[in-house]
């Protein structure tokens, strides 16, 4: 019997994430077929519920319902439940096992260009679930100063608040402060960082924020590194502002995978094929125009 994994979420025109998962399936013969559910909120109880069939494995969970998936979760990996946002779910036997592997993709691909968190001055671009993720793995790697900054500064006081309980509770020694996301006070904070991370989804290809940038060339330095969550446009308009600028750039692509990989090995207990994957996404972004 063909078994389906799917990516929850909305908007997701833009996503690349079946492409990429596809291949790698496929790489191992396996009868599983990897779909998407763009679904409205009101949808998304009965959606999860239905992941507990036998023809189902899980799912990946995108914007805007990672954080809004936790509660609909049987259990809770370590680390999904610290982080409090989900972005892969597992069917063990019709029980659903939330996890997230979004900390250890982005880790994984700072690693990749040689940049360590310890010690640095870092600022986040946004409070939802991806934001979760980053904040939280910065802070165990060590960070000295996290600056959170999100259009509803409600929301990164919630964040910063959850990380502060938490840096007291492990005995860790970052300083975590939310910021206005006014103009003058986001260029005095990119002006003291050694990393910026956008987990906003301004720029994205198909939402209202497409062509957007939450900073401008104006805030930026040469001696910062702009890492752009955001993968379709490759190359947002943050990354061309900050290449403008002279300052170092990662874009989402290698998450991306990183976190998809994670998430392979969790649904099939497989080696996932990384290059096979990033050949896959590279090429589906290019036929949409990415």
């Amino acid at each position: 019997m063909t078994k389906f994994i799917y990516l929850i979420g909305c908007p997701l025109k833009h996503s690349v994430s079946p492409e990429l998962q596809q291949a790698a399936l496929d790489y191992w013969g396996l009868d599983i077929r990897y779909e998407l559910r763009e679904i409205e909120e009101q949808l998304l109880f009965s959606v999860v519920k239905d992941l507990r069939g036998p023809q189902s494995l899980g799912a990946n969970v995108t914007v805007p319902y990672k954080e809004k998936v936790v509660p609909l979760m049987d259990r809770l990996d370590d680390l999904a439940r610290v982080i409090g946002a989900v972005n892969t779910i597992v069917n063990e036997g019709g029980a659903l096992v939330g996890y997230n592997t979004d900390a250890d993709g982005f880790l994984a691909t700072l690693h990749g260009v040689g940049f360590e968190p310890r010690s640095r001055v870092v600022l986040v671009l946004g409070a939802g679930g991806a934001a979760r993720a980053v904040s939280f793995a910065l802070v165990r790697q060590g960070v000295s100063v996290l600056m959170v900054a999100n259009r509803t500064k409600v929301r990164a006081e919630r964040l910063v608040g959850d990380l502060v309980r938490y840096v007291r509770e492990t005995g860790l020694v970052a300083q975590v402060v939310a910021l206005p996301w006014e103009g003058s006070w986001l260029e005095g904070a990119v002006r003291r960082c050694q990393l910026v991370v956008n987990c906003t989804t301004l720029g994205m290809r198909h939402t209202p924020d497409e062509g957007k940038s939450p900073l401008t060339e104006e805030m930026l330095c040469d001696d910062v590194l702009i890492y752009d969550l955001v993968y379709n446009p490759r190359e947002t308009p943050l990354l061309k502002v900050a290449r403008r600028a002279g300052a170092r750039t990662i874009d989402g692509l290698s998450m991306l995978v990183y976190q998809g990989a994670a998430a392979f090995r969790l649904w099939t207990g497989k080696e996932p094929p990384i290059q096979v994957m990033f050949q896959a996404a590279q090429r589906a972004l290019a036929e949409k125009g990415g």
